[in-house]
């Protein structure tokens, strides 16, 4: 199991997201995450999918691209950080991704067979990390972040955006 990380193992921002895994495992919880984004794909139509709930707001594909896009940077940065690379990476900005990504135009079943691929090997990934380098920490976006901490991160990202979905699309 991977141990809950310290807040000086992250930025304050990311505590949004790492709440949600509060005394739950975070591999069981990214292997849920699988469950949850499978089950939502396959319950919506492909008109619902290329919705937003407002006018400027991200579809549903969107935001599946986005937590795709998400997970391989902070994958990457935790591959580094447990190698003990010191190199300060930068950040991204979210926001210029989405209208490149071409989300809306790709056939669901081919993004839900990537994004299966992905977390996959996330999974797989952080299950071969050892405590130590689970504990060692990086700078990215200009602050500390350990590796545990990163997987933290990416299962309460998703939850965050699953609980968005479900509260204003559907």
């Amino acid at each position: 199991m991977i141990s809950f990380p310290e807040t000086i193992e992250y930025n304050p921002y990311y505590t949004q997201y790492i709440q949600h895994l509060q005394g739950k495992d975070v591999l069981v919880a990214l292997a849920k995450g699988v469950e949850d984004v499978n089950e939502l794909m396959a319950s919506l139509t492909e008109e619902k999918l290329q919705s937003a709930y407002a006018e400027g707001k991200w579809t549903i594909k969107e935001v599946l691209q986005h937590i795709m896009d998400t997970e391989r940077i902070f994958c990457n940065r935790a591959l580094r950080f447990a190698r003990n690379d010191k190199t300060e990476l930068p950040g991204f900005e979210q926001d210029d991704y989405v209208p490149f990504s071409g989300a809306n135009e790709r056939n669901s079943m081919e993004m839900l067979r990537e994004y299966n691929a992905i977390r996959q090997a996330t999974i797989t990934m952080f299950q071969g990390f050892s405590d130590e380098m689970l504990s060692r920490v990086g700078i990215a976006s200009a602050s500390n972040m350990s590796v545990r901490a990163i997987a933290h991160v990416l299962a309460g990202h998703e939850r965050h955006h699953m609980n968005v979905i479900n509260e204003r699309y559907l």
